[in-house]
């Protein structure tokens, strides 16, 4: 079964170390964006320049340098899923020496009242995924350890938000109604796409994960509601969401 799939005692055959060297520039702390959008403002708002590109199969994905006052970090548009990010979080962390990753994305909403306004800071994921099996053993949720200090930070700024769990799952077109209402009845708030996979990946790696959400669309009514996906001013929301990655990126240099 998939949830006996983590191995402690066998080294795996393929490693990123084997397909990557690192570069002579480190970048300890990351961001990943899933946001085209930020990708191509940030090269307006902020001196940026290309610092290497995260191989795929197919295609090169390009990592920017950002400098935000004065201090610099790399900034990754990558991609959705948990086997997606989680593998290109792998190769980024033997290139760049990644250290602390700030992930920031959107979510669907399970709880219409709760999240209105607020961003979600997750602090336990269900793992309804496949990759994190591989980095840890077989549990239904996975701690997200450094909830305590986002929301801390976020309480410190005075930005509204939420903290509580969060389903994730790779089968984005068959979260059903009935596995949205167990989720919510363990008290998820938020259905995504990433979290407990790449919790599970920075624990088995030593890295530490900072983690926030953006609710795009709503789950929690009748009929899928899609708040503000796709929707005149989306773009400006999620600006404001880079903006504080930044910050708490900014709030990790002590």
């Amino acid at each position: 079964m998939i949830t006996g799939s983590f191995d402690a005692v066998t080294e795996a055959i393929l490693r990123p170390e084997l397909m990557h060297d690192p570069l002579p520039e480190k970048r300890p702390i990351c961001l990943f964006t899933f946001v085209e959008s930020n990708f191509e403002r940030v090269q307006r708002e902020f001196p940026c320049r290309l610092l290497t590109y995260a191989p795929t199969c197919r295609q090169k994905l390009p990592v920017l340098d950002v400098e935000y006052k004065g201090e610099h970090y790399a900034l990754f548009l990558t991609l959705s899923t948990a086997s997606s990010c989680g593998n290109l979080l792998e190769e980024l962390r033997v290139m760049l020496g990644i250290e602390k990753l700030i992930m920031f994305g959107s979510c669907g909403a399970l709880d219409a009242e709760l999240t209105a306004g607020r961003l979600v800071v997750p602090d336990r994921a269900y793992r309804d995924e496949g990759l994190s099996y591989h980095y840890a053993p077989a549990a239904d949720y996975i701690r997200v350890k450094n909830a305590d200090y986002v929301a801390a930070r976020f309480q410190e700024w005075g930005i509204p938000h939420v903290r509580g769990g969060t389903w994730t799952t790779d089968g984005l077109y068959r979260e059903t109604r009935a596995n949205m209402e167990k989720r919510r009845a363990e008290g998820c708030l938020a259905v995504e796409m990433e979290v407990s996979a790449i919790q599970a990946v920075c624990d088995y790696r030593g890295m530490e994960l900072y983690n926030f959400l953006l609710c795009g669309d709503l789950l929690d009514a009748p009929e899928w509601d899609e708040r503000i996906l796709n929707q005149p001013g989306e773009a400006d929301v999620q600006w404001q969401s880079l903006l504080i990655a930044l910050e708490l990126a900014r709030s990790l240099r002590g």
